[in-house]
């Protein structure tokens, strides 16, 4: 945004990585709308960010889905790994990186070295074990964690699974985790989360499963080292991605400026997954000697007729289909601003339809067209230095100012519909202003002038009313683009501007201002 940049920090930021057993849907791409625009907001301001995302593909989940379509897992795999790899182009998401755990080189000798890691340190062994399991969270459950026998999250039976697997001491990290968390070492947002683990904790730690059979798992997965009757689990497997990709074990160059020395380690995650992220994941990088992660910031779930959008309840929305019948950035909107950002929130095609025409075209787009197609007719495109009172009093713009701080604030406390309330309530203080100040009015007082003076007077209003919508606009495209970038970098381009990370606002005086099309077609056709 414009202003003097702080020192650029080292930021971190990652998705979590969801089972390829399907396509992905809408609730999935609420979390890398986040995790995009976070990282497009700190590119914004100057910081050095790493964006990752990338698939969960070693899993039973994975396996089960594949035998159940009668193909082979790695087939099953590759044809949906791809679908979340087009997601970027889709979905107009910045990626870095993108770390598939079943192909991609880096992962398994990270993963091995971080159970070795363990190892060392006295907290893996094995041990028989009995209990109830569901497939689709891949985690077992205490008979008093479930909703009438059946999974919390799946509304599904559980298996009852008994083997020998190895188990890592999570039971040595109790008292670690807790002061952890009271000192503020790891925050999870919103702070509501983060009592719930403290809670978790206080009510003792386990130790947990981080194998499973090879003959369960059909041999798909990492073996266990000198264990190939086990492979790892898909836990210990998946939450080694954060630095696999980043060279553990491997090339560790990218780990030193990322991890190890980075001033911000953010993972985006579901609140279903909590547990993982918050207790298991920092437990096993105390273990191994890691840093850990700064925040887990924690969203809500996306639901549809009050239900969890989830490929395993049947009900998944691919978001290809609406983003390419209104636009990315359309969707993006959509999902940041009408969907709380930490709370559970309900998706469907009416609300979003209405949030389009309403918001996007009627509100935003009209504002657009309606004063850049009047500063084209009136001022041949281009707008003079506005005048010393403008520029002291005018309480649009001081208006303007004021919101990017507050869009600021509002991002760094993991806040976007926050965010987007706050520009919004400026574009309609624009098009107030627009209204009282009608500048066709002082375009026609320019025509009807008598003297020199009269033409001047209207002149000056003219310009001063312009300039002070289309100053406003500058700033709401600058605030704009990390929730929607492209239709910021195209408000910018009809204002006949461009802008970097440098904190310097172009002057809008003498630029060559053009309406051209609307920014949103009030009517979108199905592609």
């Amino acid at each position: 945004m414009t202003q003097t940049p702080n020192p650029a920090l080292v930021r971190y930021i990652t998705t979590a990585i969801p089972f390829v057993n399907a396509a992905p849907h809408l609730g999935f791409a609420l979390e890398v709308i986040h995790a995009d625009t976070l990282a497009r907001f700190y590119r914004q301001r100057g910081d050095d960010v790493r964006l990752l995302a990338g698939t969960d593909e070693n899993s039973i989940k994975n396996v089960r889905a594949a035998e159940a379509a009668g193909e082979t897992v790695f087939d099953l795999v590759e044809r949906n790994a791809a679908r979340f790899q087009a997601l970027p182009e889709s979905l107009n998401l910045s990626y870095d990186d993108f770390i598939r755990t079943s192909v991609d080189p880096r992962h398994p000798p990270g993963v091995i070295r971080l159970w070795q890691a363990c190892c060392e340190r006295g907290d893996i062994y094995k041990r028989s074990y009995k209990g109830l399991y569901c497939v689709g969270c891949e985690q077992f459950y205490k008979s008093d964690e479930l909703a009438g026998g059946r999974c919390p999250e799946h509304d599904a039976p559980l298996e009852e699974i008994e083997e020998e697997n190895w188990f890592f001491r999570l039971s040595n990290y109790a008292e670690q985790l807790r002061d952890l968390y009271r000192q503020g070492t790891i925050k999870v947002v919103p702070h509501a989360r983060q009592n719930e683990i403290s809670a978790l904790i206080e009510r003792g730690l386990e130790d947990f499963s981080i194998s499973r059979s090879a003959g369960r798992a059909r041999g798909w997965g990492i073996p266990v080292p000198g264990d190939p009757g086990q492979v790892i689990y898909v836990w210990f497997d998946a939450l080694a991605n954060y630095i696999t990709a980043l060279g553990y074990g491997t090339d560790e160059a990218l780990l030193a400026r990322y991890w190890a020395d980075a001033n911000a380690r953010d993972h985006v995650i579901g609140k279903g997954i909590t547990r993982f992220h918050a207790v298991y994941w920092p437990a096993i990088l105390l273990s191994a000697g890691l840093p850990l992660p700064t925040r887990i910031l924690v969203h809500g779930y996306l639901t549809t007729e009050g239900r969890k959008i989830s490929k395993s309840l049947g009900n998944a929305i691919e978001p290809a289909v609406y983003a390419e019948r209104f636009g990315a950035d359309a969707l993006r909107y959509f999902l940041l601003r009408h969907i709380r950002t930490t709370e559970d929130g309900d998706f469907s095609l009416e609300r979003f339809e209405k949030a389009y025409k309403s918001e996007l075209a009627g509100q935003l787009g009209n504002l657009v067209h309606r004063t850049l197609s009047i500063i084209e007719r009136s001022n041949a495109g281009a707008l003079r230095e506005p005048s010393k009172e403008l520029v002291e009093h005018d309480t649009l713009i001081q208006h303007a100012l004021s919101v990017e701080e507050t869009v600021t604030a509002h991002l760094n406390a993991y806040a976007f519909d926050r965010a987007l309330d706050a520009i919004w309530k400026l574009v309609a203080e624009a098009n107030k202003y627009v209204a009282d100040q009608q500048p066709w009015a002082h375009a026609k007082a320019v025509a009807a002038a008598q003297t020199a003076d009269e033409r001047q007077t209207a002149a000056t209003r003219l310009n001063d009313s312009l300039y002070s919508v289309a100053s406003t606009l500058q700033i709401i495209a600058t605030v704009l683009t990390p929730f929607m970038p492209s239709i910021g970098a195209q408000l910018l381009q009809k204002l006949g501007l461009e802008e970097g990370n440098d904190g310097h606002r172009p002057s809008l005086t003498g630029a060559k201002i053009a309406a051209g099309e609307p920014l949103f077609p009030m009517d979108p056709v199905d592609p």
